[in-house]
């Protein structure tokens, strides 16, 4: 979408501080960390939210999902690390892109 600001990130147009990039995924930090390690896991693919998402993105979600351990270690975070998923307004969404939080304080 032109103008969402995760897909203007993703297409380059944006600078992020990178966490990871593949063809199907972008991981970058927060630009409002709540915590001393904190970034986002989001799929390159515009998806609104979580409430968007059916079988046909069953693929996307378990990439995604599969990225966060190995990019959690990476940032500092082999101790332990939460996660979130903000959907929906009314659920503290505030970037209508599908993204999932990461977050921690390095061991």
């Amino acid at each position: 979408m032109s103008d969402c600001l995760f897909c203007k990130i993703a297409a380059g147009e944006i600078p992020c501080d990178k966490v990871y990039e593949d063809d199907d995924v972008l991981a970058f930090h927060d630009i409002r960390p709540i915590a001393p390690v904190h970034f986002l896991i989001i799929p390159k693919q515009h998806v609104a939210s979580l409430s968007e998402c059916g079988p046909e993105h069953e693929a996307m979600l378990g990439r995604l999902l599969a990225h966060v351990p190995k990019l959690a270690r990476e940032q500092g975070l082999a101790a332990g690390f939460k996660t979130g998923i903000n959907t929906g307004r009314a659920g503290g969404q505030e970037v209508f892109h599908l993204h999932i939080h990461v977050f921690g304080h390095k061991a």
